[in-house]
């Protein structure tokens, strides 16, 4: 990094987001989460992203089908570094009547096993989302939970957005405004929230009319879609465009199966920290202490084991 921040090509916005990094990076370390020597190289990567991600769905089902890694267990996505290799294996999945769904992303976690570096599409988000991103990806190498996906994504995203309200709110941050921060991440558990319920709903389809059977709920579906685009269209957002937003979201089962992986538990993840006072590094020592139990999303958010 440092080598990169001293070179004359290295352009003043490049600089200033990679000091602003390891403001982040020395917070988190703060926070109680692992940084080690996490973020601290940097790679220049042409595109808009580092992997597509594949996720598939069985038809009428919204719950994502896995997929089988070492280390790791079962999955919800599939990730490739070549595009065109991730389309062709979509195209495959959805000949045998997959629904699916192809994504971009532009950072990845190894876990904690690696000292991951910062890449070009992570650096060009606002700073804001940058911010997000590289605490969400601290959460993934501090605890991580082999074949549970809801619980290691919805941590990780809970404990990313509280993380970056707080760290606007510090010296290390640029932000002129801190409350904006608080704002923006009110608004995507607002957007979450209106998602949740069309997830409910669509699901509730299914159970309705199952696949075995012969009425087509492909009608009743789209007037779901509808009903939650005109939903999304009316929230009163003031960090986005509420109807482009409306417009250009992505409702199919597959990527709707995504979103209900990253946006898991967070309205009992908010029950917890409260539970902790409001104190972050709290909750995040509380659950390095649960990940190695048999089912840490239970222990840590007052479920049965294996609830929904």
């Amino acid at each position: 990094m440092e080598s990169v921040l001293t070179d004359p090509e290295t352009s003043a916005e490049l600089g200033a987001r990679l000091e602003h990094v390891q403001q982040v990076v020395e917070f988190a370390a703060d926070l109680g989460l692992s940084v080690d020597g996490q973020y601290r190289s940097y790679v220049e990567w042409s595109g808009n992203r580092v992997v597509t991600t594949l996720v598939a769905t069985l038809p009428r089902s919204i719950s994502a089908s896995e997929f089988w890694f070492p280390l790791i267990g079962n999955a919800p996505y599939k990730g490739f570094f070549d595009p065109e290799r991730a389309a062709r294996e979509a195209e495959r999945l959805a000949e045998q009547g997959y629904d699916t769904c192809l994504l971009p992303v532009l950072a990845y976690s190894t876990l904690g096993w690696f000292d991951d570096p910062l890449t070009g599409p992570m650096v060009r988000q606002s700073e804001a989302r940058l911010t997000e991103t590289v605490l969400h990806e601290l959460v993934h190498a501090t605890v991580f939970v082999a074949s549970q996906p809801d619980f290691n994504e919805g941590l990780a995203t809970f404990i990313g957005q509280e993380a970056a309200v707080r760290f606007a709110g510090t010296e290390r941050s640029r932000e002129d405004d801190p409350g904006l921060e608080r704002t923006r991440i009110t608004e995507d558990r607002q957007i979450a929230a209106v998602l949740e319920r069309f997830r409910a709903r669509v699901s509730e389809l299914y159970e309705r009319i199952p696949a075995a059977s012969d009425p087509d709920p492909t009608p009743e579906r789209a007037l779901l879609e509808v009903a939650t685009r005109a939903e999304l269209g009316a929230l009163p957002l003031t960090t986005r465009d509420a109807s482009r937003l409306a417009e250009g979201i992505r409702l199919n089962d597959a990527c709707q199966a995504l979103a209900a992986t990253y946006q898991a538990d967070l309205g009992r993840w908010a029950a917890a920290l409260d539970a902790y006072g409001g104190d972050l590094p709290a909750l995040v020592e509380r659950v390095r202490q649960a990940a190695d139990e048999e089912d840490p999303r239970a222990t840590l958010l007052g479920l049965e084991s294996g609830a929904p």
